[in-house]
């Protein structure tokens, strides 16, 4: 019962995240709605895997740790830094709240929380990409190899589209903060606009995946040694 909780929770958090990009396609209003789901998705993932942080300081960190680590550390950062700034920001949901400072903080720390966190949110969702694996492969071993091969190469495609999909949605200039004002398409096909971020997601998907792969191969190498 538990795992389904998770299972649920995750993915109800990936539609919000996917959601939360297109603000120009929904609105303001739909946003800021969504966001406070996205907070409430989060903290119930943290306190379904609440054993996450009681092992934190048990174990030894190998590489594959040390990374998984980082990532969930900065998302949490992002995480938080989107929270302060979108109830500093809030025009529906917190509205009640009597905020009148700090406003131009919260629109940088939005900014980079914002897309931060779509980028680190991709990558921890890559580190656990082998649990969604799990949910879509059958016992037999046949079909799993002939899953994991076409996985691959349609994870390559999307991997690669994504790339160009960084480059042309100027990823780089809103993660480093270079410009404080982004560009929003109002006019823009939702399908193809989310075609795109499903791609963006995938690079980030398979960095992670495979980086973890890579690391857990040093690992193992290194046992035989």
């Amino acid at each position: 019962m538990k795992r389904k909780g998770k299972t649920a929770v995750d993915a109800l958090m990936t539609l919000a995240l996917l959601f939360l990009t297109g603000y120009q396609l929904w609105g303001e209003k739909a946003h800021e709605w969504a966001g406070a789901g996205l907070f409430a998705l989060f903290a119930a993932h943290h306190i379904l895997n609440w054993s996450w942080y009681k092992n934190l300081c048990r174990g030894r960190y190998l590489p594959v740790r040390i990374f998984q680590v980082c990532v969930d550390m900065l998302t949490l950062l992002s995480m938080s830094a989107l929270m302060y700034s979108g109830i500093v920001l809030s025009r529906h949901v917190f509205a009640f709240l009597p905020i009148e400072s700090g406003l131009a903080l919260a629109r940088r720390l939005h900014i980079l929380g914002s897309y931060w966190r779509f980028v680190l949110m991709s990558l921890h969702l890559g580190l656990h990409w082998n649990m969604v694996l799990g949910l879509f492969q059958r016992k037999s071993k046949a079909v799993s190899r002939s899953l994991r091969r076409t996985g691959f190469i349609l994870g390559s495609a999307a991997a690669l589209y994504g790339a160009w999909v960084f480059v042309k949605r100027n990823f780089f200039t809103y993660l480093f903060l270079r410009s404080e004002f982004v560009f929003l398409d109002y006019e823009e096909s939702k399908i193809l606009y989310y075609m795109d971020y499903l791609c963006l997601m995938g690079l980030f998907i398979f960095i992670s995946h495979y980086t973890g792969k890579f690391l857990r191969l040093l690992k193992k190498e290194g046992d035989g040694l």
